[in-house]
């Protein structure tokens, strides 16, 4: 083959599937449930609707200010204004990207135990820390858990600690992670030191990648 004709065949494969390459997903707005705005490794917003495939990626749901897709056969959760990685680290380790939203925190979608989870990351907590209202809808007995008592702004209250069998962020799973469960005045999830001392943190900017260390 021809040195020009290689070089034709090599941008004839590449403008044919730009989507193969696609490492990161951010959304930027929603429809109802109907379709999203989701920007693909950094290129313009494209608005999809469910069930519409572009590239390796495949709208399967939308609710309020989030969208389930599938990327190579994985479902994963994106939350408006979160950037998602679905490259896979050169050290072949875990990772998972998140943007910062309003007032800078970083809210993470993720999984306990297989149910989908909101967390506020907090470098604060000792552990993850779950409602009591959101560990029940998670299935999780945590009254037989160990009983103590936690400092909150309300004042000290009852706390559980517990297992939690898994934990996903992301590309990250982590297995047997200890958790409490606060049963008053706690109003969101927060995803705590346990989860966050078997990771490493990096920040660049509005960005801050995941990346498992054990």
């Amino acid at each position: 083959m021809k040195p020009h004709s290689r070089v034709l065949w090599l941008w004839i494969l590449l403008a044919a599937a730009p989507a193969a390459f696609a490492t990161n997903l951010t959304l930027t707005g929603v429809f109802g449930d109907k379709a999203a705005i989701i920007a693909v490794d950094g290129g313009e917003p494209r608005t999809i609707r469910v069930g519409q495939r572009i590239g390796n990626v495949t709208l399967v749901s939308v609710d309020k200010d989030r969208a389930t897709v599938e990327v190579d056969g994985k479902r994963r959760v994106l939350v408006r204004g979160q950037t998602y990685s679905t490259r896979a680290d050169p050290s072949g380790k875990q990772t998972a990207v998140l943007s910062a939203g309003p007032g800078g925190h970083f809210i993470a979608e993720g999984q306990v135990n297989g149910g989908a989870v909101r967390f506020l990351v907090d470098t604060g907590a000792t552990a993850i820390a779950l409602p009591g209202a959101e560990a029940k809808r998670l299935g999780i007995d945590y009254l037989k858990g160990r009983r103590g008592v936690t400092q909150t702004a309300a004042g000290p209250t009852p706390m559980y600690v517990v297992r939690l069998d898994t934990v996903r962020v992301g590309g990250i799973e982590l297995q047997a992670v200890d958790a409490m469960v606060i049963e008053q005045g706690l109003p969101v999830s927060l995803l705590g030191m346990t989860f966050l001392n078997r990771v490493e943190m990096r920040r660049e900017g509005q960005t801050m990648t995941l990346t498992r260390r054990f």
